[in-house]
Order: C-alpha cells, then sequence, then structure tokens
C-alpha cells in the first residue's frame, strides 16, 4: 500500500509525464519547420448550429408484399392474357389451363350423382311401400328396418357423390389462374405451353408497387441512441422519420417511417434489421433498387462543431489549433461530444468564434507563426451526414 506522500509522488510523476510528452511533440513540430518559412495552413470558423443527429445507411428498396403465382391444378397452358410488367387488379385472369381432363372428370361425377340419386329414390319408394305393407301386417317389422338402413347408406352415397361433383367443379374453375392481389407482374412470366404442376410452377411473380419499403442495418448501439427511446407503446416500433438518398444523389421528395424492426440482431454483425416504409404513388420506386437511408435522431441545440480532422489527440487528451492574434497558432484543448458525419460536436474548450486550422496541421507548435488562407465546408468536402457501409 502506498502512502499518502507516494500516491502524491505518484501524481505528479504521471502529471509530468504528460506534460513532457506533449512538450516533445511539440518541439518535434517546432523542428520539423526550422529552416522554413512560416508554415501554410486552411483553417475554418467553427460551426455554430442546431444540429440533428443523423445518420446515413445502405439500403435497398423491396415490394411490401411479394408473391409467385403458382396454379391449383396441373396442366399446359392453353392461354395467357398478360404479360410481364403488366399492372394487374386482384381476381384478374392471368393464365389457362388446359380443361379437358378436368371437364371429363365433372361430366364423370355429375353422373355418378345422378346414379345415386337415382338409386336413392327407388329405395325411398321401396321404403314407403313396405312401411304400408307393415301397417297392413303384410310384411314383418325387420323388412321395413333392413330398407331404411339401404335407404340412409345411399343418401350417405349421394352426399359422397355431390363432394365429388363440388371438388371437379373446383378443379375446372381453377384451370383459370387469377391474380390474387393487385400488383405489378415481373418479367419472369412463362410461355403458353409450359406445363404447370400444381403448387410447384411459378407462372409469374407479383408484386404490390405502392407503398414500397426501404430495408438496412443499424449497429445495436445506435438503435437505442437514436430510436429505442421513442416507440409507439405496446409495439415497440421507432416512430422515427426516415428520408432516402437514390442513386442519382437526388433525395426522394416522400417522407417515410419505420414499421418493423427485426425481433432479434443479425448473427455475428451485431446488427438489427429495420423497414421503413415510403408512398409511392408515382411509381418512381422499384424492387431492388438501391437507396441510402437518413435516420433522423434527436437535434442538440445551439451546437459548436469543428471538422475531425482539425482535432489532435495525445495520451487521451483532445486538442485543436485555433488562429490567434498576428495568426499565430493557439493550442485549445476540447471535450468531444457526439460524432456528426464530418464534425464533432464540442462540449468544452470552444466559445463557437474561434478559426479552427484545419489542414496543415502537421508542423504546427504552439504560438507558430502561420500563413492563413480561409476556406468553406463545401471546399473542404465536409458534411453532416454520418455514412455506414
Amino acid at each position: 500500500m502506498l502512502s499518502k506522500r507516494g500516491i502524491v509522488i505518484f501524481a505528479v510523476i504521471v502529471i509530468a509525464a504528460i506534460i513532457g510528452g506533449y512538450m516533445f511533440l511539440m518541439g518535434q513540430m517546432a523542428g520539423m519547420r526550422r529552416g522554413g518559412g512560416e508554415p501554410q495552413v486552411k483553417a475554418m470558423e467553427v460551426i455554430r448550429r442546431d444540429t440533428p443527429l443523423t445518420l446515413e445507411y445502405p439500403g435497398t428498396v423491396k415490394g411490401k408484399d411479394t408473391t409467385k403465382v403458382t396454379s391449383k391444378v396441373s396442366g399446359t397452358i392453353v392461354e395467357k392474357y398478360i404479360k410481364g410488367g403488366d399492372q394487374v387488379e386482384a381476381g384478374q385472369a392471368l393464365y389457362r389451363i388446359d380443361s379437358r381432363t378436368y371437364q371429363a372428370a365433372l361430366l364423370n361425377a355429375q353422373a355418378n350423382l345422378a346414379q345415386a340419386q337415382a338409386n336413392l329414390n327407388n329405395a325411398k319408394v321401396e321404403l314407403s311401400r313396405n312401411q304400408q305393407l307393415f301397417a297392413a301386417n303384410a310384411v314383418s317389422e325387420q323388412v321395413v328396418t333392413n330398407q331404411q338402413a339401404q335407404v340412409n347408406a345411399l343418401e350417405a352415397n349421394v352426399s359422397a357423390m355431390e363432394a365429388l361433383v363440388q371438388t371437379a367443379q373446383q378443379n375446372l374453375d381453377d384451370t383459370v389462374v387469377y391474380a390474387p392481389m393487385s400488383g405489378k407482374l415481373a418479367v419472369d412470366d412463362v410461355a403458353v405451353g409450359t406445363f404447370a404442376a400444381a403448387g410447384t410452377t411459378a407462372l409469374v411473380t407479383i408484386g404490390t408497387s405502392n407503398p414500397m419499403m426501404v430495408q438496412f442495418s443499424i449497429s445495436e448501439a445506435e438503435y437505442l441512441k437514436y430510436v429505442g427511446q421513442d416507440v409507439v407503446p405496446g409495439m415497440a416500433l421507432p416512430t422515427k422519420n426516415v428520408r432516402i438518398v437514390l442513386s442519382d444523389g437526388k433525395e426522394y421528395p416522400a417522407l417515410g417511417n419505420v414499421v418493423e424492426v427485426d425481433r432479434s440482431m443479425e448473427g455475428n454483425t451485431s446488427s438489427l434489421l429495420v423497414k421503413a416504409q415510403f408512398d409511392n404513388s408515382r411509381g418512381v420506386l422499384i424492387p431492388g433498387m438501391f437507396a441510402r437511408a437518413r435516420l433522423v435522431g434527436d437535434t442538440i441545440k445551439d451546437a459548436i462543431l469543428v471538422p475531425q480532422r482539425a482535432v489532435q489527440q495525445l495520451l487521451g487528451k483532445s486538442f485543436v489549433i485555433a488562429v490567434g492574434e498576428d495568426n499565430k497558432s493557439v493550442v485549445i484543448p476540447v471535450e468531444l461530444g457526439e460524432t456528426v458525419g464530418s464534425y464533432y460536436v464540442i462540449k468544452k474548450g470552444l466559445s463557437g468564434k474561434e478559426k479552427i486550422v484545419v489542414e496543415g496541421l502537421t508542423n504546427l507548435a504552439e504560438g507558430t507563426e502561420m500563413k492563413v488562407t480561409m476556406v468553406t465546408a463545401e471546399e473542404m468536402g465536409f458534411t453532416f451526414i454520418d455514412k455506414h457501409e
């Protein structure tokens, strides 16, 4: 155990080491520029503004509902009423399958039903006659009982034949394949002459075109930070709005909202699958398109921002170099906050009126006279959007 005196001595040594390391680095920087003129640097004014915490993620456009259309019966396609890419309505006829086998099956079932009904009618007539004879003591009760059992059996047979007729009629009706929902057809439609196996052969893919979904993934930490505290009660869905940027670099005009969040993280990536829904009444969004999803979180009021490249770190400390009087460099320790695109939010250390060196930092030390060129964020390519690949 160290004594109080030992602890004090140890603390003094650590502080001396930090100061010594910093002075050594500054000396090295100064040594590197000896013999040259004033170092040329680029600087920009500190940005002070209300800053929304915005993240951007690569995403994919997907249809809200998509399905592969199959037939309920097997057979060869003999008619086709659509072509790939068509917009269709629910219940619209798409294909017709050769119906001759199913027509024959229906006729056979109907004939069997007619025969069963005739047999039943004959048995009922015989039952009625036997009941009259029994009343006149001309036949025994057993004869009537046996005939009643025969009628019951034939009634059951008629019911079975009626079910077969119904099945045969349904099979015949199912030779015409209808659209299960309204939407747009893919171009994977099969041709006339294709043999369709019931429930197996995909005849065409159909998907809804409005609304559309954009699917992307966010990390666990970002989910908790940006959407996890703002959910719909009882649904665990974030209410944050989402915007998307398409591959041409233009922002899609409609605002989307998160409607689906996966129940668990994906594998070893610790990312959460999220789906946002967008209006697509103009038909611009197509499944499979690339879209960058912008998720906007809370806003930091009157935030002080400096480019990340302007921040230097040494022994766990962060500092920036400002342009002081007579264009001399001034080292300012800072406390870093959130990252916003190309910037750090500065929690402590700056007033928001400083001019910060963003390029040419390598050879600078405290009090260095500089040749300063003022630049803008646009000229330096700085952005307020965090991009996640």
